[in-house]
């Protein structure tokens, strides 16, 4: 019994490590839409049709790998076409298209801090919904992170708040809340190639509706973009930012979310701004200071915080724990 007992303990503490792994690389990954995305968008590209670029052409990349995951079982995706709809519709093409509509009603950084509410709205959601009341540590774990962000993002210099830039960077930071709790359910749940393949064609067939009937501008062009300093085919980044930003990163996104649990999941996923901040230091020489430092220390505090809580729980509700 006691063997049985270290071994299912083993491949607990194995399968957290692997989410945390996983959690890191998707905050990379998606890390990288800023890069791709602003490229397209300064040459002329609105950003729903970035958006509509990045997760249609996703959704085609993992078509093949979903169904072959599937293999033929189809009453699977039909049990759990309802968490998927709302998958598509809020935690990929929504919180997009609310982010897009922020950031255009107010700066980027201010909209970032308040999408990523995120992980506060997950903490909530756990106490309401499951009763699992946030504990000292992580109450201050999320005190830290949410300092952090907003010295990494320096909301404190000449930022201005827009109250319609508010409202559509809450629903931002609802939908990526979304995309947490919808991540880790279970049940019979969609393996995660599946259930990100699932996501994406829902997000891009209503993109696409809303772009048809004039709702949503969709303004693309087949010209060459600035990247990194270099004049580029605007198939670079539109394959940059669906495949790496979209394809990589949902998968890696579900995956995290079903081992470590919605809620230390969502404080990981903060380490996607000190990426796009590296990454625009070594793409564009944009050299972060002093602020931005210490601001990621205190988001990496924030995040030990949020893990010694859930190692002194045991481990997260509704974690998959991997066969050897």
């Amino acid at each position: 019994m006691q063997g049985a007992e270290n071994d299912v303990a083993t491949r607990q503490v194995r399968s957290m490590r692997i989410g945390l792994a996983l959690a890191i690389f998707a905050a990379a990954t998606f890390g990288t839409s800023g890069i791709f995305g602003s490229s397209l968008i300064d040459a002329g590209w609105s950003p729903a049709a970035a958006v509509l670029a990045r997760i249609s052409i996703a959704a085609v990349v993992l078509t093949v790998p979903a169904l072959l995951q599937l293999r033929g079982r189809w009453a699977v995706l039909r049990a759990s076409a309802r968490p998927a709809v709302a998958y598509g519709l809020i935690a990929v093409a929504g919180c997009q298209l609310f982010f897009f509509n922020a950031i255009s009603h107010m700066q980027v950084g201010v909209a970032l801090l308040i999408e990523y509410l995120g992980p506060i709205l997950v903490v909530g959601w756990l106490w309401l919904r499951h009763g699992q009341r946030p504990r000292r540590l992580t109450v201050t774990g999320a005190i830290a992170a949410m300092a952090g962000l907003a010295l990494v993002l320096d909301v404190f210099g000449s930022a201005r708040i827009n109250p319609v830039g508010t409202m559509w960077a809450l629903l931002a930071a609802a939908g990526l809340a979304t995309f947490f709790v919808l991540s880790a359910a279970h049940g019979e749940q969609l393996p995660p190639v599946v259930m990100a393949w699932a996501g994406l064609c829902v997000g891009a067939v209503t993109l696409g509706t809303l772009g048809l009937t004039g709702l949503v501008p969709i303004r693309a062009m087949a010209v060459r973009v600035q990247l990194a300093g270099h004049q580029v085919s605007w198939v670079v980044p539109v394959l940059g930012l669906s495949v790496i930003a979209a394809a990589i990163a949902y998968l890696a996104g579900i995956g995290a979310a079903r081992r470590l649990g919605a809620k230390l999941a969502s404080f990981v996923s903060m380490a996607e701004v000190l990426f796009a901040i590296v990454f625009a230091w070594l793409l564009l020489g944009q050299l972060p200071g002093l602020p931005q430092f210490a601001g990621g220390a205190l988001i990496l505090a924030g995040v030990t915080l949020v893990r010694l809580d859930e190692l002194r729980a045991g481990p997260p509700a509704g974690l998959v724990v991997s066969s050897p």
